[in-house]
């Protein structure tokens, strides 16, 4: 079997209606790696419901209801291979009441690509999508700057967003110089996998050229094992099979594990017997790996969703209260001591208290603007403290990167997102 490729996790970001599905179904197409038979399909069902355009949004937007009304809804993934590199694309949603998925997408990129239409420039959900990239560590991007035929490709509209933009990645602390921008036509297929003979003016790389300059993320094997739980099932003959990602570290068959907190809050010990991955067997899991594993010792009783698996001489840190740094989103009113929210972190969902508001912050610098403000509302960024009502696996952003992120979710849409600095251990 050839070497696997490196793998890249990579989400599509962007204002509704920038582009995003078309400039990934046109990357796949123009690239081979969804075939002619099945692009023919889609440009039927395009015209058929009135849809002529859509077809290539159609590659990603798979769910029937998206169809109809020409939008993405959920996050899609989609493998996508290019001479150096496996990438997993995720579409993430431009709508409001899909940044949700949004902000699960973007915590597991490694790179976004940011559309930002030529005819409209920075919208308010592109601000707020740079802004969450920046918050939950989406350290490269990359701007398309798409409808460039509509632009008549005027390199001036281009520079004009590409200004517009730069301004808005230096106010949450990317550094612009680092930045590709892409003057892209998704629809007609300029400058996405083939050089456009439109754009004369422009001489930099195709999005397709770019993604191979993209730096692959390091796994982050030398951190303690943290494998948050997804799902348990009990598989006849074999027993009890968890399922989920190393986040980080490695699991070794024959390893000592403890999962926590687990049923009774105390932990649960067992050692692992098997892991598998895409049905194959294998001796060790890596961070990145989806895998089922079978551990001896644990019932399907004493774990659930939400609980996290290490090593038990060095297990995951319960936390009966932590400090965070959050950034309001959106929040109908003002968010102040005694909110009780559900915060998602890793596989867990958790009601938590927030029993103080230390610092209210500039989030574009991280300064401090006021010492325990009575409230903070959308756009602003905070320290804060928070109390579990039930123990909870988080780990603090300095020591786990990967185990300190978390969305905080409210009566069905994402109020705030951040990390974990500070943690009280059970």
């Amino acid at each position: 079997m050839a070497k696997e490729k490196t793998h890249i996790n990579l989400v599509f970001i962007g204002h509704v209606d920038h582009g995003k599905s078309t400039t990934v179904g046109r990357l796949l197409y123009d690239s081979k790696n969804i075939d002619e038979q099945a692009m023919r399909k889609l440009t039927e069902k395009a015209k058929e419901l009135g849809k002529s355009g859509f077809e290539f949004a159609f590659v990603m937007d798979n769910l029937k209801e998206e169809q109809e009304r020409g939008v993405t809804i959920d996050l899609a993934h989609k493998r996508f291979d290019t001479d150096k590199y496996y990438f997993t694309i995720i579409d993430a949603p431009g709508h409001k009441d899909f940044i949700k998925n949004m902000i699960t997408g973007a915590a597991q990129a490694d790179a976004g690509v940011v559309c930002v239409a030529a005819t409209e420039g920075v919208q308010a959900q592109t601000k707020e999508h740079i802004f969450l990239s920046r918050t939950l560590g989406v350290n490269q991007l990359i701007i398309a700057v798409n409808k460039m035929d509509m632009a008549n490709y005027d390199e001036a509209k281009f520079n004009k967003v590409k200004e517009e933009v730069s301004a808005l990645l230096k106010s949450v602390g990317y550094d612009p110089a680092t930045v590709t921008f892409i003057p892209e036509a998704a629809l007609k297929g300029d400058n996405v996998v083939n050089k456009s003979e439109n754009m004369p003016w422009y001489t930099g790389p195709t999005i397709l050229e770019v993604l191979d300059t993209l730096n692959p993320p390091e796994k982050p094997v030398d951190l303690p094992l943290r494998l948050p739980i997804q799902d348990v099932y009990s598989i006849t003959g074999i027993g009890v099979v968890p399922v989920g990602r190393v986040e980080t570290g490695v699991m070794k068959i024959g390893d000592k594990v403890i999962v926590v907190p687990g049923r009774e809050g105390k932990g649960v010990i067992g050692e692992c017997k098997t892991i598998e991955m895409h049905h194959e067997q294998m001796q060790k899991a890596e961070p990145g790996d989806n895998i089922g594993f079978n551990v001896r010792g644990i019932e399907k009783k004493d774990i659930a969703r939400g609980d996290v698996l290490g090593h038990t001489d060095n297990p995951p840190t319960v936390a009966t209260e932590f400090s965070a740094q959050i950034v309001v989103l959106n929040h109908p009113t003002v968010i102040t001591v005694g909110y009780t929210p559900v915060f998602h972190i890793h596989t867990a969902q958790v009601a938590c208290q927030v029993t103080a508001i230390e610092k209210k912050l500039n989030p574009a610098t991280g300064e401090v603007m006021a010492e325990n403000p009575d409230f903070i509302k959308n756009g602003d960024a905070a320290i804060i403290k928070v109390k579990p009502v039930q123990p909870l696996v988080i780990e603090k952003q300095k020591e786990i990167p990967e185990m300190s992120r978390f969305a905080v979710r409210d009566s069905g849409a994402t109020v705030a997102a951040g990390m974990c600095i500070e943690l009280v251990k059970k």
